[in-house]
């Protein structure tokens, strides 16, 4: 069963990546130590308690679709009424609208729980905040009256639907439809695909964000909008009013998150209770503006994604852990003792769950600094350009690693169970089947590649990612002036590292300047992951130096450091030399 690592994420929200300074500040709002603890023990309980329980269940059974309806599997309204009971939606809300104001680090930290308990729950929720972040940043006075309560407590749940058949990634495709009305409302025709949480019976009303056209937009992504369309009308008094044409047409048979229902939404099909066909729904933001509107709700959606890994994870280290405690086969070569011994003596299996936690533990420093530099992008402080930027450089990482990472460490998850593994009962399988979601959904992690070398590298020409470098090097520096042996090779090979990074970062950023994309591209999945090991091992240093006295903390960065830290060097010639031999070895895919 899944237990909340509550103390480490504590650690690692206030002393790496920086809660710590900014409470003293006064720059967490009405954020405490006492109340930060208070917080994570009572989510680390109702994750253990109240969540993974339903995990299985949520997984064999699913959600159900039936005569344009879902129903969640047996137990999960009454869950997600008890989580909305505890305020844990409204976490990082706005005040004005009952929400809490506290910081996305710490509703990062929380989510990480809900993830780490069921990925498929957590889920649900986090299109839910983007719904809020949209509506309150681009949505008129009167959407954020009628909406952003409900939104805010979880009454209501939000939606995000981009897709359509012919329009994944590449959003200028787009056909939905949307036609104006005398009275200031449009209505929506067309069709979507692959929307998370798009029905069920968690909530009497679901809010969906669409992305249609108007039918004098220009063509391309500069001529799309956004418009928001509820399951049900809401009535001048709040009340819940006629149904809206808009239907789950079905939900698909997925590899995992089997109890996520991923709906095909069929907007204007005159279903609806209205007496007119097409889904009334109401703009947001500008007409033909709708993509930077949604922006704002994919941004946070793509942090959100990335603890999703970070949930599965965690979960998925912590049962190869105990399994591998208990598992007894062979003898140890450490101990040479004649009986049988925990497989954890092994020094392949130690190799594997040393690997496990070192990746767990530098994706979440990541994503938790992504998180804090959201709080303070959106403070303030003279300070708020800088923080903005950084975490616009640290969003496709904070995305693409944890991601990554989730699904790695759920395989050799299973690897440490041997055969266990690969069946259903021990439940390693299932968290691998999760996982796998999270590197594509919410913008593939090549997407994310391509986002950051083209997009975030160049931000104030360069000098946003060179100060995130010189920090690291910083850190480097600490490890040094400590003269501690249990560091060992550590800040060498942090140097070296980092090294590494700035070579390829100054390639990368003068092919992107002389207009050579092509070789940028050609490594940018490479730097990313060049990027992502490097700086996750760096604050993993960043921790041990916080902590002196946990011996682990130093050790486990000098693992990561010098047994998976060489990567980075192969990564570097990926990004430098591998272009020509990507252009020319297409052929051989004729």
């Amino acid at each position: 069963m899944y237990r909340a690592p509550v103390s480490e994420i504590g650690f690692t929200l206030r002393h790496v990546a920086g809660l710590d300074e900014a409470m003293r500040q006064g720059t967490a709002g009405d954020l405490t130590p006492d109340l930060l603890d208070a917080i994570l023990e009572e989510a680390g309980r109702f994750a253990e308690s109240e969540v993974a329980p339903l995990a299985a269940a949520g997984d064999q059974i699913g959600a159900v679709w039936r005569d344009g309806a879902v129903t969640m599997p047996p137990g999960w309204r009454d869950l997600y009424g008890r989580w909305i009971e505890g305020g844990w939606n409204g976490l990082t809300g706005p005040v004005d609208h009952g929400g809490q104001g506290l910081p996305t680090s710490l509703s990062a930290a929380v989510y990480e729980m809900w993830n780490g308990a069921s990925m498929a729950f957590g889920i649900g929720p986090t299109l839910t905040l983007g719904a809020v972040e949209t509506l309150e940043a681009h949505g008129t006075e009167s959407l954020r009256a009628t909406y952003l309560d409900k939104l805010v407590s979880g009454e209501w749940m939000g939606t995000m639907n981009l897709t359509e058949p012919q329009a994944g990634s590449d959003l200028s495709a787009l056909r939905t439809r949307a036609e104006r009305r005398d009275d200031g409302t449009y209505r929506i025709f067309g069709s979507k695909i692959f929307i998370t949480f798009g029905d069920h019976d968690l909530t009497d009303n679901i809010v969906h964000l669409v992305l249609a056209r108007l039918p004098d937009a220009p063509a391309g992504v500069k001529g799309i909008s956004l418009f928001l369309v509820p399951k049900r009308l809401v009535n001048e008094d709040g009340s819940l009013g006629a149904r809206n044409d808009v239907f789950c047409q079905s939900i698909e048979h997925k590899l995992g998150i089997h109890a996520s229902p991923t709906c095909t939404m069929i907007y204007g099909d005159g279903a609806g209770e209205t007496g007119e066909a097409g889904a009334v729904g109401w703009l947001v933001g500008q007409e033909n503006q709708g993509l930077a509107c949604m922006f704002t709700m994919m941004n946070s959606a793509r942090l959100y994604v990335g603890i999703q890994g970070l949930g599965v994870a965690q979960a998925a280290f912590q049962k190869a852990l105990d399994f591998a405690r208990e598992r007894r086969q062979g003898r140890s070569a450490v101990k040479g003792a004649t009986d049988m011994a925990p497989i954890i003596e092994h020094a392949d299996v130690a190799r594997m769950l040393l690997t496990m936690k070192a990746l767990v533990a530098s994706a979440r420093a990541i994503a938790y600094c992504c998180g804090h530099a959201i709080d303070r992008g959106t403070g303030s402080d003279e300070d708020r350009r800088f923080w903005s930027e950084r975490a616009s450089l640290l969003t496709p990482m904070a995305k693409s690693f944890p991601t990554d990472v989730g699904v790695e460490v759920a395989s050799l998850g299973i690897q440490v169970h041997g055969g266990m593994g690969f069946v259903e009962e021990t439940g390693a399988a299932r968290l691998l089947r999760d996982a796998r979601i999270a590197p594509i959904y919410e913008g593939t992690n090549g997407i994310q590649a391509i986002d950051l070398v083209t997009r975030k590298l160049p931000l104030s020409g360069g000098e946003t990612v060179r100060a995130f470098l010189a920090e690291l090097e910083e850190i480097v520096d600490g490890v040094e002036r400590s003269n501690r042996p249990d560091f060992g090779g550590t800040a060498e090979r942090l140097r070296a590292a980092i090294g590494s990074l700035r070579e390829t970062t100054d390639r990368l950023l003068g092919w992107v300047a002389a207009g050579e994309t092509g070789s940028a591209l050609a490594g940018a999945t490479a730097y990313q992951r060049l990027f992502s090991l490097t700086a996750g091992n760096c604050l993993l240093a960043k921790g041990a130096l916080a902590d002196p006295d946990d011996a682990s903390r130093a050790a486990l960065a000098r693992f990561m450091a010098e047994t998976m830290l060489p990567d980075v060097h192969a990564l570097a010639a990926q990004v430098l030399d591998g272009g020509d031999s990507l252009r020319s070895a297409t052929a051989a895919l004729a």
